[in-house]
């Protein structure tokens, strides 16, 4: 992942030469003042050179970023930020909702108000123009938040089963491990979670002296790892399904019970070992894999969510 202002010729040229074949900007919004607000300020002059420049070098999906949601961003703002793009068209996007998360520290989100936010109509609206403009420039949804053109690896995977979702998020690479490299990041073992140390000079220190700089984890469960796949197949599939003798059907007797109401709305189809998101439903398909997330169920209400959904 790269950013537009600081990521030179010679940067994607030796990532080029160490292997690397795919690389992602985040573009955000064109709009100078949601840019300001947000401290990404960067004009499309930018991001088109670095684009160009990874084609020429030689990567083979490039990667572009867009969010709505932002602050004073508008319904028009989405758009030209749309047809701008579509002037480069990266192989994939990534268009989701912007996380207003204030209470973090550090994180740069307190210098506006909440008012300067879009209401979640307007945020709502954006989404689903930004979606069907998305659609008419040529890009396929992919899974939850994410685009592909049909020639990109991604809408590839999608079509034939194989699409796979991380941290990181949607992957063509179906694979139970990744490890993750750099300050803060996740591994996972398929097994387990493990994250970096946060601070540079830490991990510097521990990976100089040949120690993991892992400073926390989590062993999943059996019952972890039962909903993580219906989760996996919900958001890569629009449906998962489970073995009626399974030790885990009172589990999902409480979560289906969740589900009831969104079944009365047509948003998922619910038989008596299968679950699938119906198109109308696939807006929701975040709301619907939170019925399944048992942990954020069982500490609610003193859970603060990192961020409301669309």
């Amino acid at each position: 992942e790269g950013h537009p202002n600081n990521t030179t010729k010679t940067h994607l040229q030796v990532l080029y030469d160490l292997g690397f074949r795919r690389v992602s900007y985040g573009v955000q919004d064109y709009n100078h003042t949601v840019q300001k607000a947000i401290h990404r300020i960067q004009a499309f002059e930018k991001v088109r050179d670095v684009t160009e420049w990874s084609r020429e070098i030689g990567f083979t999906s490039v990667g572009h970023d867009l969010i709505f949601g932002l602050p004073h961003q508008t319904l028009e703002h989405v758009k030209d930020t749309i047809l701008k793009t579509k002037l480069l068209m990266p192989d994939r996007l990534a268009f989701y909702s912007y996380a207003h998360v204030p209470w973090l520290k550090g994180n740069g989100q307190r210098g506006y108000n909440d008012i300067d936010l879009p209401t979640a109509e307007e945020k709502r609206i954006q989404y689903e123009s930004g979606k069907a403009l998305l659609a008419e420039v040529g890009y396929h949804e992919i899974g939850m938040d994410h685009f592909a053109l049909e020639s990109d690896s991604l809408h590839i995977a999608m079509v034939s089963g194989k699409l796979h979702r991380n941290f990181m998020g949607y992957t063509a690479s179906k694979t139970q491990l990744m490890i993750g490299l750099g300050v803060s990041s996740i591994g996972d073992s398929w097994y387990s979670f493990a994250q970096n140390v946060k601070s540079l000079e830490e991990y510097e220190h521990l990976v100089g002296n040949n120690i993991i700089p892992i400073y926390r984890g989590h062993i999943l469960t059996d019952e972890d790892q039962f909903i993580r796949r219906q989760i996996l197949n919900l958001m890569c599939s629009f449906e998962s399904s489970w073995d009626q003798e399974s030790e885990n059907i009172e589990l999902l007797e409480q979560i289906l019970t969740r589900l009831m109401e969104m079944e009365k709305d047509e948003l998922v189809e619910i038989d008596v070992n299968r679950i699938r998101v119906t198109e109308k439903g696939r807006p929701f398909i975040r709301n619907i894999c939170m019925a399944f997330d048992l942990l954020l169920h069982r500490k609610a209400p003193e859970t603060r969510l990192f961020s409301m959904t669309i």
